[in-house]
C-alpha cells in the first residue's frame, strides 16, 4: 500500500515538473529569439530584417518563431520592451534624488551616453528602434517631458513649448547614440554634447557649465572620470 502511495505521489509531481520544464524551455527560446532580433537590429536597418533572418540568427526553426510571435512587428515590440526596462533601470536610482529639473535632464542624458560608451551595441539598437518602435521609449519620454515642463516654468518665456523641447532633446540624443554606436564619437565629446542640449533648450553657456559641474555620479561612471575632462 505504501509503495502504491509513493507511485501516486510521483505521478502527481511529474506532470507539474514537466509543465515547469516546458515553461522554462519556452521562456529560453523566446529570449533567444528576442536576443537574435536585438543583435540584428544593431547591425542593420530594422526594416531590412526578416523573420528568416531572426530564426537563422537564433538557430531555431521558422515554426518555432510563430509559437512565440505572430509577426516580426511583435518581436520588434518585445525588443523595445526590453529597452524600456533598461531605460528605467538606468535612470531611476539617481534621478529620484535630484530636484533641479535642469540637473535631472543633464543626468538622464549623461546616463544614456555613459551606457552607450560602455555598450555601443545597446546604443545602436536604441537608435535603430527609435523610428521602427517609437513607443519603446514612452516611459523615458514621459519622464523627460515632466522634467522639461518644470524646467520651462523656471525660465523666462522663450516661446518654445515643452513639447518642442522634448523633440529637440530626443532628436539630439538619438543622433549622439547613433554616432557612439558607430564609433564616430567618444567620451571626449560627452560634456560638449550635454552642454549643447542644455543650451538648445534655453540655458546660456555659463548656466550649462554650472549644471555640468553639479552633476552627481551617473550609473555607468564616476565623477572622477568626468572631472578629468573639465
Amino acid at each position: 500500500m505504501k509503495s502504491f502511495q509513493v507511485v501516486c505521489t510521483v505521478a502527481k509531481i511529474d506532470p507539474i515538473r514537466r509543465a515547469e520544464i516546458g515553461r522554462e524551455k519556452r521562456a529560453r527560446t523566446r529570449a533567444q529569439l528576442v536576443a537574435a532580433a536585438n543583435s540584428l537590429f544593431a547591425r542593420q536597418a530594422v526594416e531590412s530584417v526578416t523573420v528568416d533572418d531572426v530564426v537563422k540568427e537564433a538557430g531555431v526553426a521558422k515554426g518555432t518563431f510563430y509559437v512565440h510571435f505572430d509577426s516580426l512587428e511583435a518581436v520588434t515590440a518585445a525588443v523595445a520592451e526590453e529597452l524600456v526596462r533598461s531605460f528605467d533601470e538606468l535612470l531611476q536610482p539617481g534621478r529620484g534624488s535630484l530636484t533641479d529639473p535642469a540637473l535631472k535632464i543633464a543626468f538622464g542624458c549623461y546616463s544614456f551616453i555613459d551606457k552607450a560608451l560602455k555598450d555601443p551595441l545597446w546604443a545602436s539598437v536604441v537608435a535603430r528602434l527609435a523610428a521602427a518602435a517609437p513607443k519603446g521609449g514612452e516611459i523615458a519620454r514621459r519622464r523627460l517631458f515632466e522634467d522639461l515642463q518644470q524646467f520651462s516654468k523656471a525660465l523666462p518665456d522663450d516661446g518654445v513649448s515643452a513639447e518642442l523641447k522634448l523633440e529637440i532633446v530626443v532628436g539630439i540624443m538619438l543622433q549622439i547614440l547613433r554616432a557612439l554606436g558607430e564609433g564616430r564619437l567618444s567620451s571626449i565629446d560627452r560634456d560638449a554634447a550635454i552642454s549643447a542640449i542644455l543650451r538648445a533648450i534655453g540655458l546660456n553657456a555659463q548656466e550649462a557649465k554650472s549644471v555640468l559641474m553639479r552633476l552627481p555620479a551617473t550609473p555607468m561612471s564616476d565623477n572622477s572620470s568626468r572631472s578629468a575632462t573639465k
